[in-house]
């Protein structure tokens, strides 16, 4: 019985969850993170004139050319794929308008230990590593943390989930149905910080 009435009420919740979607359907947070070109979905907020502005503005060239988290600017900006990147010197918005695909973050720049379970959520463009040439964003610490813990086997997961659920899809609607329907992995944030803890505690 008590199987059945926690079945009914996520189903209930989902159901909640996807009516609240269909309201905010005009909502600015909702356009800019799914727009219409092949980066969709992506980890945007609304710019100063309404554009899709990706991670609030940060410039992606810089984790490859400095090692750091650096600032854009509305002076030094492309469009690509309907979304906005702000730069923060003419040298990198040449060296993206070159190469976009090269320095756009991973996952739509969504912190890359939710994509693990299937959750496009999140994302701090002060919190990343650079593996194999590409950038993978993270939502904090924490989330960094327990990715690597196990990067190579994350990192699958995450392909697996960008791929056959959330690329091309409504980040909003994944992430509702994702934080009702967890994935078969799925770890709460206080069990990954339990294992990141034991690990740092041995030495690792």
């Amino acid at each position: 019985m008590a199987f059945v009435w926690t079945v009914n009420f996520r189903r209930s919740l989902a159901a909640f969850g996807l009516a609240c979607l269909v309201a905010l359907s005009g909502c600015s947070a909702l356009r800019v993170q799914n727009p219409s070109g092949s980066l969709n979905p992506v980890n945007a907020v609304p710019g100063p004139n309404g554009e899709a502005l990706m991670l609030k503005g940060a410039d992606v060239v810089a984790y490859h050319t400095q090692g750091k988290n650096v600032m854009g600017t509305a002076a030094q900006q492309s469009v690509y794929e309907g979304v906005t990147f702000w730069f923060s010197s003419a040298e990198h918005k040449a060296l993206f308008d070159k190469e976009p695909l090269k320095f756009m973050p991973a996952y739509g720049g969504y912190c890359t230990n939710g994509i693990v379970y299937g959750i496009p959520w999140g994302g701090d463009a002060d919190t990343w590593v650079l593996f194999h040439g590409k950038v993978y964003i993270f939502g904090g610490a924490g989330s960094r943390d327990a990715f690597l813990l196990d990067a190579p086997a994350n990192l699958a997961l995450a392909e697996k989930y960008w791929s056959e659920e959330i690329q091309g899809s409504n980040s909003f609607l994944q992430r509702a149905k994702r934080m009702v329907v967890r994935v078969p992995h799925y770890k709460s944030g206080g069990e990954l910080a339990a294992e990141v803890a034991a690990r740092k505690a041995k030495g690792g």
